[in-house]
């Protein structure tokens, strides 16, 4: 049996964090974003307007899908955000046309090291203006020296 390539641990930046559980190489796929896939009006219906609430397991795959990492999620729903982050988080999409089995990989963007925590950039848009205090909710972190603050879209 092989040792996994990560492992989810808790994180200084937030909560549990995915780890490198040994070094792995620049442009590596790491790991699927997984989780039951739902349209808006469901994820509306599940979590409302939940851009106040700071935190979120819900990964907007195209304009019509998005996947719920509470349910049926894998572990990359813990990678945190990180305003200089190690990996990315790429969509695949389907060849076929079918939205609805598009996919998110995060990979990594460079070399990482055995017990660095794996981060990537959220850019969250919201569909709404926030106030001061919700906006609060949704700072960043990553304690990175060039941290913008936020885990929202510039």
């Amino acid at each position: 049996m092989s040792t996994p390539r990560t492992v989810v641990r808790r994180s200084s930046i937030h909560g549990r964090g995915v780890f490198a559980n040994a070094d792995l190489p620049a442009a590596t796929r790491l790991l699927e974003y997984r989780g039951e896939r739902i349209d808006s009006r469901e994820a509306h219906r599940r979590y409302g307007d939940n851009s106040g609430l700071g935190e979120t397991y819900l990964f907007a795959v195209n304009t019509h899908w998005l996947i719920d990492g509470n349910v049926g999620g894998s572990s990359a729903r813990f990678v945190n955000h990180s305003c200089n982050p190690n990996c990315d988080a790429v969509i695949w999409v389907d060849i076929d046309g079918d939205e609805r089995r598009d996919r998110v990989y995060l990979e990594t963007r460079r070399r990482i090291r055995e017990g660095e925590e794996l981060s990537f950039d959220y850019a969250l848009d919201l569909s709404r203006a926030l106030t001061p205090a919700e906006r609060e909710r949704w700072r960043c972190h990553c304690g990175s020296k060039h941290c913008r603050g936020s885990m929202l879209a510039r």
